[in-house]
């Protein structure tokens, strides 16, 4: 930064995002970067609906815009697999990810699931939690279902990291992780 620089946390009693945000007040320029997250994608939020960011994604955006902060379910009646989204309206953010983001625009009947480690941002209705097929073996261990995936409804657009659209007409397609 050029100039003086003071961080300090949000204030507020009950601030879902807390850990994820500070706020950065500067009297010059500064830059913001993340090693570990080198890829930045400019969300705009539309004046009418707020975008919908995951806070730990969040690089910087407007105080001004932002609206308000949430946790979203992957499982229902679960606290341990919530995803804290900051929501911003009528601004703009930026969000630092490990690899390109893809931004999707799904139609009227168009449904989209995305990994929760992928998830980066939507505009829309939030998602609902997703599992392909629960075995017993899922409900006895302390880990979670592996094939657990937030599930789009449209219309909304979606943006998500890490992802290579599949060659067509092959067929099934391995998926290999």
């Amino acid at each position: 930064s050029l100039g003086s620089v003071r961080l300090r946390g949000q204030k507020g009693f009950v601030v879902p995002d807390r850990a994820a945000l500070r706020v950065v007040e500067s009297e010059g320029e500064i830059w913001l970067s993340s090693s570990d997250r080198p890829f930045l994608t400019r969300l705009d939020a539309p004046p009418d609906k707020p975008v919908s960011v995951v806070s730990g994604k969040v690089l910087i955006a407007p105080r001004s815009v932002r609206t308000g902060a949430r946790g979203v379910r992957l499982v229902p009646m679960s606290f341990r697999r919530t995803t804290v989204v900051t929501d911003f309206r009528s601004g703009w953010a930026v969000a630092a990810t490990r690899s390109r983001v893809t931004r999707l625009a799904l139609d009227e009947d168009a449904t989209l699931s995305v990994r929760p480690d992928a998830l980066v941002a939507w505009i829309g209705r939030d998602p609902t939690g997703f599992c392909r097929r629960m075995g017993v073996m899922d409900l006895l261990l302390p880990r979670g279902p592996r094939d657990l995936a937030f599930r789009f409804h449209g219309p909304a657009v979606v943006w998500f990291e890490g992802s290579s659209p599949a060659p067509c007409g092959f067929g099934k397609v391995v998926a290999v992780r």
